[in-house]
């Protein structure tokens, strides 16, 4: 038994940073689940408004990421960290205040998503660069997989408690808790003790620009990071078309309330967590490439189960807990084998530049698939939409299959990317 705590399990500091996330991330799903059910429930939201709605929290990628990156590299992570925990605590408590005061609209809903999306932007990209000076690179795998296991677990228990929570208190009140968690989260990353390499300043003469192009440079002259965004793109613009309308189809069509919606998505939090137990090993036995390619393809083809469900809805709700458990399973495999590839084979200094270029051409197809979505909802219906969305998840695969990224089979190095 004293053999299995070894490794991240004796690192102090990536354990509070590991508490900390797990903590945010059980609220975040609370909030998750919030947001649509207001306006889907409360505020009778059109598949538009929905499609707003989603949008808002993805298109601060395509505003600010970019600038975003550059900072990130000229700054410590840690304090980037703190700060955008405390102001998305701030932004959420005016959901439930807004209710208070009889005064909140789907415009105000959207406002808070697209700004808590803003500061999201610069906390993904400050976590992803904090890592690699966190713990050692032949742990990095290890350590972004552990921090989705409590991601993938948040994603099961934050749903259902969110569904219970929203159908006792509300949903504007159930947001209060992820505002909650976001504090502790701060507090917790506060007392985290890591050896960040020196913030890189900027060149004298140098543009921001100039700096901005550099992480552009990186990721277009590296095959292995163009296949990576250009499957992440395509998956992120499909499964955002989905998600726009996605909750609206579970309670009208299906006709299931808060609780049902949450277990719906408490079932791929357990595709999540199976995911992340399973990574590792799998990875160490066939590599990170093959895991990326059978990670992609399992997730279009489990995807399939959804267009499947409109044409037999007698067992849809079968078909579409079946298809959230094993996409969100394949999602995770991707993600942190994805992520690990991209964090092993860039140079500290630009971490934060190339995850900014890759969330930017990625992230960004997140609010136009979503506008997509909604669009898309109030023409053909939303049943169809979705058909339309799980056949494009379909096309992601290509990417990694005719790249180099299928031989890949330990992570790569920085001094192969830069030869």
């Amino acid at each position: 038994m004293r053999e299995r705590f070894t490794g991240l399990w004796r690192h102090r500091e990536f354990l509070k940073y590991w508490t900390a996330s797990a903590v945010s991330d059980v609220g975040s799903q609370i909030t998750a689940l919030a947001l649509p059910l207001i306006g889907a429930l409360m505020l009778a939201a059109t598949p538009w408004q929905m499609g707003l709605l989603s949008a808002a929290g993805g298109a601060p990628i395509l505003l600010v990421g970019l600038f975003a990156g550059v900072w990130v590299d000229r700054l410590r992570r840690r304090p980037v960290l703190i700060a955008a925990d405390v102001g998305r605590a701030v932004l959420l408590l005016t959901i439930p205040l807004a209710s208070v005061l009889g005064s909140l609209t789907i415009e105000l809903l959207c406002l808070v998503a697209l700004l808590v999306g803003a500061i999201n932007v610069f906390f993904d990209i400050a976590h992803l660069a904090f890592l690699p000076g966190l713990v050692e690179r032949e742990h990095l795998v290890d350590g972004n997989a552990k921090l989705e296991v409590t991601a993938a677990g948040a994603q099961v228990v934050g749903p259902s408690l969110g569904g219970a929570l929203i159908g006792l208190l509300g949903a504007p009140f159930a947001v209060l808790l992820d505002a909650l968690s976001f504090l502790v989260s701060g507090w917790l990353i506060k007392r985290t003790r890591a050896v960040e390499p020196p913030p890189a300043a900027a060149v004298a003469g140098t543009s921001v620009w100039a700096e901005i192009r550099e992480g552009f440079r990186v990721v277009r002259t590296q095959p292995l990071l163009r296949a990576l965004i250009a499957a992440a793109g395509t998956m992120n613009f499909f499964g955002r078309m989905f998600l726009a309308v996605y909750v609206l189809y579970m309670t009208r069509d299906l006709g299931l309330g808060p609780i049902g919606v949450g277990l719906v998505l408490a079932t791929g939090g357990l595709g999540s967590f199976a995911g992340a137990l399973v990574t590792g090993p799998t990875t160490r036995r066939f590599g990170p490439g093959p895991m990326l390619v059978v990670s992609q393809l399992a997730f279009g083809l489990t995807g399939l189960l959804v267009p499947l469900a409109v044409l037999v809805p007698r067992v849809a709700l079968i078909l579409v807990v079946a298809s959230e458990f094993g996409q969100w399973m394949a999602v995770i495999v991707y993600y942190v084998n994805a992520v690990s590839v991209r964090q092993a084979i860039t140079p500290d200094r630009l971490q934060g530049r190339v995850n900014a270029t890759m969330r930017f051409f990625a992230g960004g197809a997140m609010p136009i698939g979503a506008l997509a979505g909604g669009a898309l909802g109030g023409v053909v219906g939303l049943p169809w939409t979705l058909v339309v969305a799980e056949l494009g998840t379909l096309l992601g695969f290509v990417w990694l299959f005719l790249s180099p990224v299928r031989e890949l089979r330990a992570l790569p190095s920085v001094e192969r990317s830069a030869a």
